[in-house]
């Protein structure tokens, strides 16, 4: 699997199942977390997708950051969910998102530190042996540093990476949005990062909020056009991992399909022409 997909989402599922877009997008992505424990229209309408692309599974709650036992029950059906759509690997985020049992519903930083490598390492490996298929963890967004941190967070991915002897699922947006706020090189944050273990990549918008006084604030919302400094910025790195999958996740202020996929083709252009002249990492 390959190319440049869409995030599925439940504005536009009818319309595209309705129409030929496969010369247009290569893959979808779905996470299981809106599927499972659902019946009638919805898993029917995944099931009509999956008879027409491929589908990866990207999850929202396993949260892998946080201290509460993984939910055996969870990776259970979860497990289930993957196998049956047929998903090579599943990502998560490096976060943490629940706390005492309840899910908070929010993607929440952790501490960069050396023990947080190796319990986070550990609730990954765990996560891998339950569902069959290899984790790849993602690089969150986020607007603060909670405590003392021991290493940035870039060494610290690495670090974890390598301990658990799992894949990256690179958002790029989530990097410069990152860097613009904490004033960073992205580039050099990218030679940092195991980019020979990255296994997909997520695109995104953001916007831009005032803060006062003259401060704006970048977020990560998914819900703009992806902007140029993006783009190139997902170009460059291409050009280092060579061909992997790319996401264009929109999740609010969706606008009309037709232009989605406008959008799409404008990512894949950046994908072909990156990939062409990529020049393999060494490993």
């Amino acid at each position: 699997m390959n190319g440049v997909g869409l995030g599925l989402r439940w504005e536009f599922i009818d319309e595209l199942l309705a129409r030929d877009a496969k010369a247009e997008i290569d893959f979808l992505e779905v996470s299981p977390e809106n599927y499972m424990q659902r019946g009638g229209y919805y898993p029917n309408a995944l099931s009509r997708a999956r008879d027409l692309y491929p589908i990866l599974t990207h999850g929202l709650t396993m949260s892998l950051g946080g201290t509460d036992p993984l939910d055996d029950a969870y990776l259970r059906e979860l497990a289930v969910f993957v196998r049956e759509i047929g998903s090579p690997h599943h990502s998560d985020h490096l976060c943490f998102g629940s706390a005492d049992g309840k899910i908070l519903h929010d993607l929440l930083p952790i501490r960069f530190t050396n023990e947080g490598v190796g319990r986070v390492a550990d609730r990954v490996r765990r996560a891998q042996d339950a569902l069959g298929v290899p984790m790849a963890v993602e690089n969150i967004s986020f607007y603060l540093h909670p405590g003392k941190r021991e290493m940035g967070e870039a060494e610290f991915i690495a670090r974890l990476c390598d301990r658990a002897d799992c894949g990256l699922m690179l958002d790029v947006n989530n990097a410069y949005v990152n860097s613009v706020n904490f004033g960073f090189d992205v580039d050099e944050w990218m030679r940092t990062v195991p980019l020979e273990r990255v296994v997909q990549m997520h695109i995104a918008g953001h916007d831009w909020f005032d803060e006062g006084e003259g401060g704006k604030l970048i977020v990560d919302t998914h819900g703009a056009d992806v902007c140029d400094p993006v783009l190139d910025l997902l170009g460059r790195v291409l050009r280092r991992t060579g061909p992997v999958p790319v996401l264009l996740e929109r999740d609010q202020a969706i606008p009309a399909l037709e232009t989605l996929l406008a959008e799409v083709a404008t990512i894949k252009r950046v994908w072909v022409e990156a990939t062409a002249a990529a020049t393999k990492i060494a490993v």
